[in-house]
Parts: structure tokens; sequence; C-alpha cells
């Protein structure tokens, strides 16, 4: 660590900091021995053996599928695809990375993906769950590279009802590599075709297509209550792996188009499960304990009478309301109610046993299964959807898929508490240079710990060390930046 001066550049070591916090919180960042010859016969196997469309593999190569993801991703785990149908409805695919073909079931490198359950994004370094061998090669679905996958079908009516759900193993081809923020302005009319959709009129008309389609199934969702949440998530930006500051990262077209195909995929999946009479692993947001807490703060706040009973749909309504009246405070309240919400987890769904559903999403079926290449309980379905296509015995017990849910679940809470220092920590760095600098301010916390603030531009959260008697949350500050220590992630503020 150097140049402790206001001003100066800062240099702390973020990736020490994010790998240490990977151990502090239960994680193992490095590979095991051994990883290294599970990769050689791998990629041998992937030299001898094209991949051959066998007995019930469908060679959908043919098809204009492309990805859409973040501008940094390298492990693309899915792709879309999709047709309008004679009688006026989109058939949409969705092909998911098959991970499976390559990381068999208790390898090494499965064994290492089971105990860490998920990667990890700390904004300076991304710890993954695979061997980026495979994750940001074998097994993710690159460009112009022949994959083995998992087809998802649905069909989606003008009202948005999504009908005729089946899944398939399939070989694919990305044709497109695309990112989010420039296919959504150019969705919303923002901005010009990105290079790859100007140069080619069929992956344009292909894209609308599939736009039209997600904008269907939204609306079908938000009538049915799914929550309209907005949370502000933060990216750093570096100049030579150096952090100079952070920016917002932005929502749009492109990222609702992705969203509304994953839980229609997700759901697709969940019920093949339920009808095929197969125990799965669920991923579920209880309806929340704490509904009195959220419909007090509906009426403290804004006078609004909420239901006694929890009611997604009308929380909803509520929050459109907040979103059109008080666009600033939104991301706020929306963190609040996903607090009071409680975090998701994973359970073991057995067949014939009602799900707790999604309360956020508004749907009853709800399993993962769109991230293999990063997500531990994907691949688990994977093969227990793989199991039951070859009409063979499923691949795990009961108990088995028991344990590996209260895993991921602990893991996933795990993951999030490094993301959440780490940001804490790279905000810390990217302001100390601006010490002595002042902020609008809105408060977001005030209780026995302190009183905190988040500023508006950048989107940064810290404690009021000075001046904050009499402050509520809600209230708009200007703020003065007085320190930050980024070994402990602390930013303070004086009123």
């Amino acid at each position: 660590m150097s140049s402790n001066h206001p001003g100066h550049p800062f240099h702390f070591n973020l990736v020490a900091a994010a790998h240490a916090a990977m151990i502090e919180h239960g994680f193992q960042p490095d590979f095991p021995a051994g990883t290294d010859k599970e990769l050689a016969a791998i990629e041998a196997a992937i030299q001898s053996n094209a991949l051959p469309p066998g007995a019930g593999i469908q060679d959908l190569r043919h098809l204009l599928w492309s990805s859409i993801d973040n501008d940094t991703s390298k492990d693309l785990d899915q792709i879309e695809w999709a047709e309008r149908l004679a009688d006026g409805r989109i058939r949409v695919l969705v092909g998911v990375a098959d991970v499976d073909e390559r990381v068999h079931k208790g390898s090494l490198i499965d064994k290492h993906a089971q105990s860490e359950t998920t990667s990890v994004y700390t904004g300076v370094k991304v710890f993954p769950m695979l061997p980026v061998e495979l994750s940001e090669g074998a097994t993710s679905l690159n460009e112009n590279q022949d994959r083995a996958a998992i087809a998802i079908e649905i069909s989606v009516a003008a009202d948005g009802t999504a009908s005729d759900g089946k899944a398939y193993r399939a070989l694919v081809r990305n044709r497109a590599q695309l990112a989010y923020p420039g296919v959504g302005a150019w969705l919303e009319g923002k901005g010009a075709a990105p290079a790859k959709v100007a140069a080619n009129a069929d992956l344009a008309a292909q894209l609308k297509l599939q736009d039209e389609a997600a904008q269907r199934m939204m609306g079908n969702r938000f009538q049915h209550g799914a929550l309209d949440l907005e949370t502000i998530e933060t990216r750093p930006v570096l100049i030579t792996d150096q952090v100079i500051g952070i920016a917002p990262i932005v929502k749009n077209r492109a990222t609702s188009l992705i969203e509304e195909f994953m839980v229609a995929a997700n759901g697709v999946i969940a019920r093949t499960f339920e009808d095929a009479g197969v125990a799965s692993i669920r991923r579920v947001v209880r309806t929340p304990k704490r509904w009195d807490r959220i419909v007090e703060l509906a009426r403290e706040r804004k006078g609004v009478n909420l239901p006694a009973e929890p009611d997604s749909k009308a929380l909803n309504d509520f929050l459109l309301d907040q979103k059109q009246k008080d666009p600033d405070h939104f991301p706020d309240i929306s963190l609040t109610v996903i607090k009071l919400m409680g975090p998701g987890e994973y359970i073991l769904v057995k067949p014939n046993q009602p799900s707790p559903g999604h309360f956020g999403l508004a749907v009853q079926d709800y399993t993962h299964s769109t991230a293999p290449n990063r997500r531990f309980p994907d691949v688990i379905t994977q093969r227990l959807l793989k199991a039951w296509l070859a009409r063979a015995p499923g691949p795990y017990s009961e108990d088995a898929l028991n344990a590996i849910a209260s895993r991921c679940t602990e893991m996933e809470d795990a993951a999030r508490k490094v993301e959440r220092a780490m940001q804490k920590r790279i905000a810390a760095v990217a302001l100390h240079s601006h010490i002595g600098q002042s902020y609008p301010a809105i408060v977001t916390g005030a209780n026995q710990s302190g009183t905190f603030v988040r500023t508006l531009d950048p989107h940064v959260e810290g404690m009021v060390v000075r001046g904050a008697k009499g402050l509520d949350v809600g209230d708009r500050v200007t703020v003065k930046l007085v320190n930050t220590d980024p070994e402990r992630g602390y930013i303070d503020f004086a009123v």
C-alpha cells in the first residue's frame, strides 16, 4: 500500500483482498491438485470425438443462434433463437451449455464444483466454480463453436402465456456473441445497431422477434404480480488494473429479454420434472415472513394500505406507483422490500409435493437450469433431466439432493457476503482521491449502529460520522467525504 494522500492514486491490492475474502467465507479459490490431469483427459476426449448427433440428440447447428451477455462475460451459458408460427405465437428456443457432457459426476472437478457451488464475481476478479479451460472454453457456448446443449422450447401467445414447453438434448452453434449495452440501446431506439447486427438483416429480425416475445411474457408476469424491483448495481472502472471510479450497471430491453427467457426456461424444466414425477432442486423465495413490516412501511411512508395477507400483485402495484412518483428513492424502496422478503434458497422438491414457488417472480415452478458454467444446482438439474430423457435411473438420491441444496444455499449466502465486502472496498479505493468533495445523498439507514447515506453519483453507501443528529431514512442531504478505509471497506461522510 502506498500514496495515502487525498488527490493521489491509491494503491491497495484488491485482488489479494478478494482472495482472502473468499477463504474467510469458506471458499477454496484455488483448484485442487490433479485438476490439470483431468483437464488434459477432457481435452484429449474433445480432440478424439467430434460431437456427432446421437440417439435423441437434435442437430440445431443450422439455426441463427445468438447470445447476449455482459461486455466482459467469457462464460457463456445460453443462446437464443425464435420463429413466428402460423397462428401468431412465437416459438422460442433457449440453448443451455451441456456442462455434464464434459464434467462427469464424481470427478475431481465435479467434487470441487459441488463444494464451491457457484462462481463468485468480485468486480476485480472472477473466482470460477469450474476451471476457465472449461467455463470459458470447452463448455462455454463460444461464437462459431459446435457445442452440446440442452434445448428448452416454448411457444408464446399474444397475451404472453407460454405453452408447449419441452426440453431435449441438441447440438448448437452460437453465430453471434452480443452484449447487453449495445443490443439494449438499439432495441430501445437509443443507439445504432451493434456491428454484427448491422451487418446481418436476418440477425436483426431475429433479435426484434425475441424482444417481442419477451415483452409479451413480461406483461403477463407483471399481471400475475411479478415484482418490478430496481436495485443499483455498480462495477469498477479500471485503468491498467487500478480502480479509478465506479459506474452503475444499467438494465435495458436486452437484459429484460434474457431475464424473461430464463424465467420461462426454468419453468419448463420444473414442470417437466413435476409431470415426470422426478425429485429435483428448486430455487424458492418464500412468501415474506416479514410481510407485516412491508405493510407498515407502505402505510408509514406513503399512506398506502396493502392487504394483511401477502399479495405480490398488490405489492407490485404499489412499487410501480412509487417508481413513477419518486424514481430517486425507488432503488431504496426496492432494496428494503428485497431485504424483508428474505434471500432465495435451494430446496429439495419431491414428486407430487407443492413447491413454495418464487414470490418475487410470481412463478410457482422455478428450478435453476440456465447457468451450469457458474452454478452447481444447474449442473445437477442437467443430470436429472438427461437421466429422465434416457429413461435411466436418477443420478442422485433424495438425501443427496437435499444435502446439495443446503450446501448451495449456504455458499450462495457466502458469495453474497464476499461480493458485498468487495463492492465496499472497491468504492473506498475509487473515492480515496476525492476526500474533501461534497455529494448530494439520500439517508438509507438510521439505527443504533449509525446513520447511513447513499450518494447519487457515484452510487456509494457510507456512514455519517459527523452531523447525523436528527436525520431519518429518506432525507436528502449534502455530505462531504472525510475518509475511506479500503481494508475494512469503510467510507465516512460528514453532513
